[in-house]
């Protein structure tokens, strides 16, 4: 009896990662309140535009309560985690760049789309490369509600590993 080819689901190795390529993530992410609500109070930040509706309800222009941003930023990264960086990435190095031209509600789903920008062997460490990421987070009408840089450090492959 042969034995049986076995995938393991991962991020990509430093050598797999291509500028100019375009990775859309799914699925996406609907947003409930409960989302916000927890993150919001979970990081003690007491905004009423995220928790208090009656407060939010009166203010133009968008007269409900808006998502934390910094749940939005979270969520948009995280949804590149499976495709791009799961078990291949040794840490994030920073961020740029960060803008919310549009606010998310509660209801609305998160896409996250990422594009690899620029990425080079890293000088100081052996074995490992650093890759500069451009997300995209659409709302789902297509509007963009979020954008990011972010700079990783990630994993060559090691020695031995299948390609």
């Amino acid at each position: 009896m042969s034995e049986k080819k076995v995938i393991t689901q991962r991020g990509l190795w430093f050598e797999e990662f291509e500028t100019g390529v375009l990775y859309q993530h799914r699925p996406g992410r609907t947003i409930t309140e409960a989302d916000n609500v927890l993150f919001t109070t979970l990081t003690m930040n007491t905004q009423a535009l995220h928790l208090d509706a009656a407060f939010a309800d009166a203010l133009p222009p968008f007269n409900q309560r808006l998502v934390n941003s910094m749940f939005t930023l979270s969520t948009l990264v995280g949804l590149s985690v499976a495709q791009l960086t799961q078990g291949t990435i040794v840490g994030n190095l920073g961020f740029g760049e960060v803008a919310f031209p549009k606010p998310l509600f509660h209801g609305d789903t998160l896409y996250a789309e990422t594009e690899v920008t620029d990425k080079r062997e890293s000088k100081s460490r052996p074995g490992e490369g650093i890759v500069t990421f451009s997300h995209v987070g659409r709302n789902q009408h297509g509007d963009v509600v979020a954008t990011a840089s972010r700079k990783t450090m990630v994993r060559k492959r090691p020695e031995g590993e299948a390609q």
